[in-house]
């Protein structure tokens, strides 16, 4: 089945835009002629990202109500938009749950579960003026099969698997695809990076002796194809994983 489009352009708001799977995905849809509004809290990131691709920079913070509201505002005044992809989110910390830690929690549980939830609330209503409109959330393996040291992230994710799922049953009957995107193990600059608190030894343990883990750029391109297939066909979840990862448990590693 080949892409194609239903409209003229597409518009789209991608989260996470600064870095990572949704920089490169706002590079893949830009590339590709869609309308990008490019989200995320670092404007410096954004500007050079606009520079080299055309994106509208929109700096904002998706857990903030009023920087969602002024999103949304600028989003409205620019033409709206009939997809939204939200990919701002991440891990903090790797504490078995007798050590966890309330900040690391509570910075999980706004990024994935209430970023998502406020600014998915807030376009819902433009989403069905459009009449065809996408929703598409980067959720994880994480959010399918928990591990040790993994229990703030497993339940972000599996929180934000939930939502996604009750919101595909919602808003059907406004003919809104939901898309759940569920990424293995992908080696991008910052994920593990920040996830480790700066360190960037234990920060590459994730990836070592794995030969050809993810790109950010192998998900967005999953992304891309997923938003751009003909609108009555919805991929409803893909799970996607490197070769090396044929399950949660079990990841060929060769020398480190």
């Amino acid at each position: 089945m080949s892409p194609t489009n239903s409209h003229p352009q597409h518009a789209a708001v991608v989260t996470g835009a600064s870095s990572g799977i949704g920089e490169a995905t706002a590079r893949t849809l830009a590339a590709a002629g869609w309308k990008v509004f490019a989200v995320a809290r670092r404007a410096d990131r954004l500007a050079k990202l606009a520079h080299e691709t055309g994106a509208i920079p929109v700096a904002a913070d998706v857990t903030d109500d009023a920087q969602v509201a002024a999103l949304l505002a600028a989003v409205g005044a620019a033409g709206g938009i009939d997809t939204l992809i939200n990919i701002a989110g991440g891990a903090r910390g790797a504490d078995y749950l007798a050590e966890a830690k309330n900040e690391d929690w509570e910075f999980m549980l706004q990024a994935n579960v209430m970023g998502t939830m406020k600014i998915t609330r807030a376009f819902l209503p433009m989403l069905r003026a459009h009449g065809e409109g996408t929703v598409l959330n980067l959720t994880s393996t994480a959010g399918l099969v928990s591990y040790e040291g993994g229990s703030g992230y497993n339940a972000a994710k599996a929180a934000q698997r939930a939502l996604t799922q009750a919101l595909r049953l919602e808003e059907v009957e406004h003919n809104i695809r939901v898309i759940e995107v569920l990424p293995g193990l992908v080696h991008t600059e910052e994920f593990a990076l920040r996830r480790m608190g700066g360190d960037r030894e234990l920060a590459q343990k994730a990836y070592a002796g794995v030969a050809k883990p993810l790109t950010a750029g192998d998900v967005a391109d999953i992304i891309s194809y997923a938003v751009n297939v003909p609108h009555h066909v919805n991929l409803d979840e893909i799970v996607v994983r490197p070769v090396a990862q044929a399950a949660a448990h079990k990841l060929i590693r060769g020398q480190a």
